[in-house]
């Protein structure tokens, strides 16, 4: 069995901003991935990620806030979409470089 893609949405904002959400349910937990699931959660403009949820294979459940990268503690999957719109929000009321 393959990673199944299980929620994808994407959005252009008015400003420019694209949010593009995707989360895959993979074939069987790991000890990188406990909860079975990978995911991708990005907000920015054109290339440049504001906000960033992921947790690519090496580095596990983690976040980035503009040029910065903190661990995140995944419990669910409404939390960490509520985390995510929550960071993304907080950063649209920043000035960007």
């Amino acid at each position: 069995m393959k990673a199944a893609r299980i929620f994808y949405d994407k959005a252009l904002l008015p400003d420019g901003a694209v949010v593009e959400m995707t989360i895959w349910q993979l074939p069987r937990a790991t000890l990188e991935r406990p909860h079975g699931l990978k995911y991708s959660l990005f907000y920015g403009y054109d290339g440049q990620r504001v906000v960033g949820y992921d947790n690519e294979r090496g580095k596990g459940d983690h976040k980035h806030l503009g040029a910065l990268e903190l661990r995140y503690k995944f419990v669910s999957v409404e939390k960490l979409m509520a985390d995510f719109l929550q960071d993304v929000q907080r950063m649209k009321n920043e000035p960007q470089p």
